[in-house]
């Protein structure tokens, strides 16, 4: 087996389908807001009191921000780094799967680990946890298989692995799927079933693409629970740090149709952050149906998410797509209480992508559900250039309206789903294509066609009609709506006028019959 995953975000540059990859470090300002859920309790007990558990973990990574900050020094050789060592040879070391953790106990799941090296430059020291006791789990040559590499004598004994994935029995009972994979910086991807790795996740982001440049949080060490010869779900605990922040972290993953992981985070800053992103994750758009080009290639989408959901606590949902632009663009979707975000492919037919290999249909969606409170902040966006598919582009995450203060613990929970059926969201109507359009005759205008569907929007007869709001930049020259007898869809087109300006347009749209709103807001950045 292949010891690179299907590709778990860590550096710029890397290629898609071959190796882990990281969001463009582009510029981004300004910070926002996460309401405490729950308080550390005042007194957390002395380390090593009770065992390892998430209070102990909390107390490490408190003791830890009270510390300047150190950056481990590298255990990796310099020849097994670029330009030393190149992709086919790190792909060349793979992990001897008959030493998987916990495959002599016919565990339900099992852990494998990867080796450092090409562009996984930093180490993770991991645990087994059996009960509350912690097991080191020491690096060793003899899980690997390093193939036609000559240099496996002379790898240092105490060097540490990059990162671990999880297997279980996703799809068939005979064969241990990958579940999950933790490997580079926070960088995490998680697969439900019948899906293929798309975007992916991240414990915490910092300063996404600001001017100053942005900061990578970093699991340091991991503990894995030992599961039970029955067990339904593993749980993962790991130590975040960098220059300004630390966290404890702890993951309860449950693998199924909608794989699900319970995330429980507490911070502690050791200095001032512009720009703090709870939940992140990152994502690749390349070009869809609304970009007006496929940019030579044969295929007429790229991507791994096309949009942008949001249910705000009002009861709206909102849908964002998602796009390639030409330049740097933020939007700070204000929200109170947020109920749920995430970064969809919503996409599902093959004959939109016709790609063989990539299964772009088959992208997991991601849907983060917040557990409890989190006041009032922004959800982000941040959609970047990317000149092909083997970059993400597109960075997603909640930021609070107020940073946490220094020294002071910081604690939120989420469920984050990694599904293909979306279920009830939205309950309503929602958008199933947009695509922009130049008017025949008339070059001063601008046509929007967007496309809504679903079971009661279908049954509508007479009397559907489109309500567009247009801010500032641009007017609304006409709106219509007309029923899709093909498919049962609805479809509202508009046109605009810009003023000139050249200022970017915000739009929001959505379809109502009498005082009924049938569908999501649309919503959309027009750059005239």
């Amino acid at each position: 087996m292949n010891s690179l995953p299907s590709p778990a975000a860590v550096t710029p540059g890397s290629a898609r389908n071959e190796v882990a990859r990281a969001p463009r470090r582009r510029p981004l300002v300004a910070c926002a807001a996460l309401v405490l859920l729950a308080l550390v309790p005042a007194a957390l007990p002395a380390s090593g009191d009770y065992g390892f558990d998430y209070q102990e973990l909390q107390y490490r990574a408190k003791n830890l921000a009270a510390k300047p900050f150190e950056r481990p020094p590298t255990r990796v050789p310099d020849w097994l780094l670029p330009p030393k060592i190149n992709y086919d040879q790190h792909r060349d070391i793979r992990f001897r799967t008959d030493r998987s953790l916990w495959r002599e106990d016919q565990l339900p799941f099992q852990v494998q680990f990867f080796h450092p090296g090409w562009l996984f430059h930093e180490t993770v020291q991991i645990h087994e946890l059996d009960g509350k006791r912690e097991i080191p789990f020491p690096f060793s040559r003899r899980f690997f298989d390093y193939g036609k590499n000559s240099f496996n004598e002379s790898i240092p004994r105490d060097m540490g692995y990059a990162g671990f994935r999880i297997h279980y029995a996703l799809n068939r009972p005979e064969y241990l799927d990958e579940l999950a994979v933790f490997l580079g910086a926070s960088y995490f991807r998680a697969l439900g079933k019948g899906q293929h790795y798309g975007l992916s996740a991240r414990g915490l982001a910092v300063d996404t693409a600001a001017p100053s440049g942005e900061e990578f949080p970093v699991f340091r060490e991991f503990w894995l629970e030992r599961p039970t010869p029955d067990a339904k779900e593993v749980v993962v605990y790991a130590l975040m740090d960098s220059r300004r922040v630390t966290g404890a972290y702890r993951f309860a993953i449950k693998p199924g149709n909608d794989t699900t992981m319970r995330v429980r985070a507490t911070l502690y800053l050791r200095e001032p952050i512009g720009l703090l992103g709870l939940a992140p994750f990152s994502s690749m758009f390349w070009h869809g149906e609304n970009s007006g080009t496929t940019n030579g290639d044969y295929r007429p989408e790229v991507h791994d998410s096309d949009g942008l959901l949001v249910l705000h606590s009002t009861g709206e949902w909102l849908w964002r797509p998602v796009d390639n632009p030409k330049q740097v663009t933020m939007a700070y979707l204000a929200a109170e209480n947020v109920r749920g975000f995430g970064l969809l492919q919503r996409d599902r037919n093959f004959d939109h992508y016709q790609d063989l290999e990539a299964h772009y249909h088959q992208r997991p969606s991601v849907w983060v559900e917040p557990v409890g409170d989190w006041g009032r902040g922004s959800v982000v966006l941040t959609e970047l250039p990317t000149p092909d598919e083997t970059m993400d582009n597109i960075v997603a995450f909640w930021s609070p309206e107020k940073c946490p203060a220094i020294g002071e613990p910081y604690e939120f929970e989420y469920d984050l789903h990694w599904l293909t059926d979306l279920g009830k969201r939205p309950p309503a109507g929602y958008t199933i294509a947009t695509r922009p359009s130049t008017v025949m005759g008339r070059p001063d205008l601008k046509r929007f066609v967007v496309d809504f569907a679903g079971p009661v929007l279908g049954r509508q007869g007479e009397g559907v009609e489109g309500v567009v709001s247009v801010g500032a930049g641009a007017t609304l020259e006409g709106v219509n709506t007309q029923r899709n007898s093909n498919d049962y869809s609805w479809r509202l087109a508009f046109e605009l006028k810009p003023d000139g300006s050249g200022k970017p347009v915000e739009l929001r749209a959505f379809l109502r019959k009498d005082d009924n709103v049938l569908t999501e807001t649309w919503s959309y950045r027009w750059q005239p």
